[in-house]
């Protein structure tokens, strides 16, 4: 099962962070975005974005830009989780995705209320913590939450239909893509920081089918924890 999140009144929101807020952002995604998948754009109505980030900035929760969640990492901008999770969708719902890179949770709790379970790694412990919190908050439970080095992914629940990575690096490590299950689909930041491509990938009968979505603009990928 897919997750329900709760919406109690926090979760709500008021002023810049009401409802009326994120339906504006939706539309603004369904139009001069290009998002075209209303299953991500009713997601993304649904988890109320303001709760991933400081309190301080939640007024800005519903723009369309990336925003500062500490220790040098950010909550990605509305369109490029809505592109990333369309992506990974567009040949079928994935039951089983792995995420690399939780961050702040807010991507995972897109994918959450679309797939069957959601594995997540980050490396940076107070953000990991801080993300199991928001689930349990918010009453999503099928999103499950590993503090590691992301880079070699989470082989103990592998094959997975799906991953993301939400942090950019040159190259993919021969051990995550090995975790992809044959009919899976992968969907990654590949460049440094002179420019980035969102790289979609699949395996097929004679090699990784690869297909770029346009430029994007991720923080690093990193190995190790912190």
């Amino acid at each position: 099962m897919t997750a329900m999140v709760r919406l109690d009144r926090e979760a709500s929101g008021l002023g810049m962070t009401s409802q009326r807020a994120r339906d504006r952002l939706i539309e603004r995604l369904r139009g001069e975005g290009g998002i075209r998948d209303e299953r991500v754009l009713d997601a993304m109505r649904t988890v109320p974005r303001h709760l991933f980030i400081d309190e301080a900035l939640a007024s800005r929760a519903y723009e369309d830009t990336a925003l500062p969640i500490g220790r040098a990492q950010t909550i990605s901008q509305p369109w490029v989780v809505a592109r990333m999770t369309e992506a990974l969708l567009e040949s079928g719902v994935p039951r089983k995705v792995l995420e690399i890179g939780t961050g702040s949770g807010y991507q995972a709790a897109v994918l959450a209320m679309l797939v069957e379970q959601v594995c997540t790694v980050e490396r940076i412990d107070e953000l990991q913590r801080l993300a199991r919190r928001r689930f349990r908050k918010l009453g999503i439970d099928n999103v499950r939450c590993r503090y590691d080095d992301g880079r070699v992914g989470w082989a103990e629940h592998a094959p997975f239909d799906a991953i993301i990575v939400t942090a950019a690096t040159a190259a993919l490590d021969a051990a995550l893509l090995q975790q992809l299950a044959p009919h899976g689909v992968l969907v990654a930041p590949i460049g440094g920081s002179g420019g980035q491509q969102l790289l979609r990938l699949r395996p097929g009968e004679a090699g990784w089918q690869q297909e770029l979505l346009g430029p994007v603009s991720f923080v690093p990928l990193l190995g190790g924890t912190a």
